[in-house]
């Protein structure tokens, strides 16, 4: 039975990691249903965006889940790079890299890999009672699924490794402080909040969004000049499309 619930409404469908008897935590299933999922959005061009959140009201998700961790562990180093880094890390660079906007909206806890692909995601809602962690020190390792590279980008190296080094929780109106999410709003207020955010996104071009999140993605750690001739790229990929076209007559006309 998958642990991915999907709904659609117009061009927005919202995914649901449904465990929520194990606070939405990642076993290995679930990672895989999440990229399958993810790859039937990105080929189905009227859905336009995504809002990723978790089945009930505790957690978007705790993180990896800890049993099937273990097992790999217990493997091996090799079985635990190939189960848990590889698969942990393929998730989060698809999230962060995903050619139509992600939105968390975080409902809960978002602990260890549920915070990594809340830092990997372009954008994130949380609920007022929202905590974000990183934990894994407590089990005697990083963050393996990219945490302990996005998170010190985003928020700074020193705020960053405060979180990664105590494992200590933080609410959601710090979270917001730090960039880590967007906006905080009450928890019954969540999915509105994201999918609003998700309508002022799509009723732009989908080449236009698809070049923007493309542009910041990819040229956002480079040295400026490379970043810029990122950016450059993404503007040509533009100028041929219908979307530039339709906009800059509307803008003509309303001037003329």
């Amino acid at each position: 039975m998958s642990t991915i619930r999907q709904s659609r409404s117009g061009a927005i469908v919202t995914l649901t990691i449904d465990r929520p008897d194990k606070l939405n935590a990642l076993d290995y299933p679930t990672i895989d249903g999440l990229q399958a999922a993810l790859d039937e959005v990105e080929a189905e061009d009227a859905l336009r965006a995504v809002i990723l959140t978790g089945a009930g009201e505790r957690a978007f998700s705790a993180g990896a889940d800890i049993p099937s961790l273990a097992g790999s562990i217990a493997g091996g180093t090799d079985r635990a790079l190939r189960e848990i880094v590889r698969r942990g890390q393929g998730l989060t660079r698809r999230v962060e890299t995903f050619g139509k906007p992600i939105i968390v909206a975080v409902n809960g806890l978002a602990y260890g890999g549920g915070c990594e692909i809340t830092e990997a995601a372009p954008l994130a809602i949380a609920a007022e009672h929202a905590t974000f962690a990183k934990p894994e020190i407590t089990l005697g390792f990083p963050p393996p699924f990219g945490g302990s590279q996005r998170l010190p980008r985003h928020i700074g190296r020193k705020r960053g490794l405060e979180m990664i080094l105590t494992g200590d929780p933080i609410d959601a109106t710090r979270a917001y402080e730090l960039g880590i999410v967007n906006h905080v709003v009450p928890a019954t207020e969540l999915l509105a909040a994201a999918t609003d955010l998700a309508e002022r996104i799509i009723r732009h071009p989908a080449t236009a969004v698809t070049a923007c999140l493309n542009a910041v993605t990819r040229g956002i750690n480079l040295p400026i000049d490379e970043g810029l001739a990122v950016e450059a790229g993404w503007f040509a990929n533009t100028v041929p499309t219908k979307g530039v076209a339709d906009g800059l007559a509307a803008f003509l006309n309303r001037h003329s």
